[in-house]
């Protein structure tokens, strides 16, 4: 139900446990009365209006814009703190790859508290560490790299139990179409907030004089994001949107859970492509600002940086070229999804392959003319930056409609572990070492120190291929296991269900 009330159930119920026949490789779930460990949410269902929804999702969008504006503050300023700790590009790397390896690996730990307790006191209890840790990291001094390295790992671990959680809350206080758009409003901070990270990093560090100030924005915005979770956010029964009377949904064996997700083919394969786009995004988000940088240096439009601040602007471009090809892209991939999913059952992960496919000769286009014409550049990264983001909202929406409701927590934490261990925490890596190692053919030249570089960001083009064939893998899929997601959810199965009572 879009807008309806929930209305608490008063009646007394028999506990129920329903589940498949033990023929079947794997229970896909179960519907009954008992209650998760921990989570109370589920026997007491309190009506939660339009309104306060309405209001749950814009603070859900605007912890979720402070969250991608701390990934990308240090990318803002990546030159001035290459300069500062005089490290180099496979160093520089690092702090993204600490970052999201700690992201990665305990977002499974929070899918799994979020599937069976309550998701606000998780989130709170995240946010305290992510903002402790970003504010801890502006006082590092010059011989305190490492300091900086163990922060950044420390934030990604605050963060991971926000966006592992906040999805699921959004996908329990709407469905169908309402869904979509408040699922697409809370991801066009993506973009948004990755964008305002580059330009208020960038502002800040060249106001001041020093990069730190620009990692203590994110703290002081988000005491007040603090404060509205704690007072403005519900924590909706699991799968309560559904709106299926009595029946409530109940929370299963993590083994189960993972077992499911295994055999959901759509999950499965949409998995893999979102794996490859963080792959792309992550390399291309940390880098661009420092390779458009070397590229003007190479060209003979500015000097190296030598002393911190460096030179601000193409942080500031690039911003806002992110900022604004983020907003179109999610809206414009939105509204293609709405009109065609009526007439294509798998529009969904054919617009995000066609988006995947499409953006790959966008960023080769860019890459290669960096070296003679820099406008140009930004309007290739400009065209792929548009593409890739109409694949935001889409990519959440397949998410929560191919997994059912208990599982969804666990799904989003698996899939994070997935894309970010074989995407972008290694990615802005990766860049950097290949090329710290071209490094030896032709060191300390201005021209060399972009070529290596650019060599380096071109394999992003052709794992952004890949990526788009992984979605159109997922088409394959997708109706199918939608149709299995919905009847699990309303109390029907493919089989004939073994229903045991409990006294």
């Amino acid at each position: 139900m879009d807008t309806e009330t929930i209305v608490p159930s008063i009646q007394p119920r028999r506990k129920t446990r329903l589940s498949f026949s033990t023929n079947m490789s794997v229970r896909y779930g179960s519907m009954g009365s008992d209650v998760p460990d921990g989570d109370t949410s589920s026997t007491q269902i309190s009506a939660i209006s339009p309104r306060r929804s309405y209001i749950a999702v814009a603070v859900l969008c605007y912890i979720n814009l402070l969250n991608y504006m701390d990934r990308y503050t240090i990318a803002g300023v990546l030159p001035s703190i290459q300069e500062y700790f005089k490290i180099s590009d496979s160093t520089s790397g690092l702090l993204q790859t600490v970052f999201i390896c700690s992201f990665m690996l305990l977002a499974p730990v929070f899918g799994y508290l979020g599937d069976r307790y309550n998701r606000k006191y998780v989130m709170i209890a995240g946010m305290i560490v992510w903002l402790g840790t970003t504010l801890g990291s502006s006082f590092v001094g010059k011989l305190q790299f490492w300091v900086l390295i163990l922060t950044r790992a420390l934030v990604g671990t605050g963060e991971a139990s926000y966006c592992t959680i906040a999805p699921t809350i959004i996908a329990d206080l709407f469905t169908g179409t309402k869904r979509t758009v408040m699922i697409s409003f809370f991801y066009i901070f993506i973009p948004v907030g990755s964008g305002l990270g580059y330009i208020l990093g960038a502002t800040i560090a060249n106001a001041t004089g020093d990069w730190r100030w620009a990692l203590r924005l994110n703290p002081i915005l988000g005491a007040l994001g603090m404060v509205l979770l704690v007072f403005l956010i519900p924590n909706p029964p699991r799968g309560a949107a559904e709106g299926h009377g009595d029946r409530v949904l109940e929370s299963t064996s993590y083994l189960e859970d993972v077992k499911y997700l295994l055999k959901n083919r759509s999950f499965v394969w949409s998995s893999f492509g979102v794996t490859a786009m963080a792959f792309v995004t992550g390399a291309l988000a940390f880098w661009t600002p420092t390779f458009l940088s070397r590229a003007q240096v190479a060209q003979g439009l500015r000097l190296p940086c030598n002393k911190e601040p460096c030179d601000p602007l193409d942080s500031y471009i690039f911003g806002a070229i992110t900022v604004v090809t983020g907003i179109v892209g999610v809206f414009l991939g939105t509204f293609i999804a709405k009109k065609l999913r009526v007439r294509v059952p798998n529009a969904d992960p054919l617009i995000c392959a066609v988006g995947m496919l499409s953006s790959s000769p966008c960023f080769f286009i860019a890459v290669i003319l960096a070296s003679t014409s820099i406008p140009a550049t930004y309007i290739f990264i400009a065209i792929g930056e548009t593409l890739l983001s109409l694949n935001w909202a889409i990519l959440a929406d397949i998410l929560m409609y191919v997994v059912v409701p208990t599982r969804r927590s666990t799904a989003e934490a698996l899939q994070i572990l997935v894309c970010h261990l074989l995407g972008d925490a290694g990615s802005p890596y990766l860049i950097g070492a290949i090329s710290d190692a071209l490094l030896k053919y032709y060191p300390d030249t201005p021209s060399w120190e972009f070529r290596r570089l650019e060599y380096s960001v071109l394999l992003c083009p052709f794992i952004g291929v890949l990526g788009g064939l992984f979605f159109l893998m997922t088409s394959l899929y997708i109706k199918e296991d939608r149709k299995a997601a919905e009847m699990l959810v309303s109390g029907q199965t493919t089989r004939e269900p073994t229903v045991s009572t409990v006294s």
